[in-house]
């Protein structure tokens, strides 16, 4: 699962903290299949991107942030609103840009520079991410949050041109 490249698109680098674009010390991405199983595969390619990188002792952070942001990006962008974030029998109907049915997905990149290590997440909405308010004994609402929590900084971009969408993304230094 997932795509090695020495660089990476140029709309990724928009809105992301500045940085050497020619310091990349490695950089991978994989397009997330519309279904909530895509969590635990976005989880899979970032312990093995990790572990190839030799940044294993990241990975319970980074972990944690890569699933809120998957989980947003499939919930809010991807699959259609009827389908509940509970597991289903059937697989939800992905949404398009504007959102109607469509076969649009969600896509994981991981870039690594000498002293950081970010995370993004593509989507094909253009709406911003909304840290909502959570009810004490709610069981979502909080995944922003725990992404500000374990991450160093995060932000977020629409994408321009022919492209549509956003890109979210959370940053980590490097041991």
């Amino acid at each position: 699962m997932g795509t090695r490249v020495l660089t990476m698109p140029e709309p990724l680098w928009q809105g992301l903290p500045p940085v050497d674009p020619l310091s990349v010390s490695g950089s991978v991405s994989c397009t997330l299949p519309p279904r909530y199983e895509s969590v635990g595969g976005a989880r899979k390619f970032t312990r093995e991107t990790l572990q190839g990188w030799d940044l294993d002792e990241l990975f319970d952070g980074v972990a944690l942030v890569v699933s809120e942001l998957v989980t947003n990006a499939l919930r809010h962008a991807v699959l259609s609103p009827a389908e509940a974030p509970a597991p289903s029998t059937r697989v939800p109907e992905p949404r398009t840009p504007e959102g109607t049915v469509g076969t649009t997905s969600a896509r994981l990149h991981l870039m690594r520079w000498s002293s950081r290590l970010i995370c993004a997440v593509r989507d094909p909405s253009d709406a911003s991410p909304v840290a909502a308010e959570a009810d004490s004994a709610a069981e979502s609402g909080r995944g922003l949050y725990l992404v500000e929590s374990f991450s160093d900084s995060w932000g977020w971009h629409r994408l321009t041109g022919t492209l549509h969408g956003k890109i979210v993304w959370a940053q980590f230094r490097l041991p």
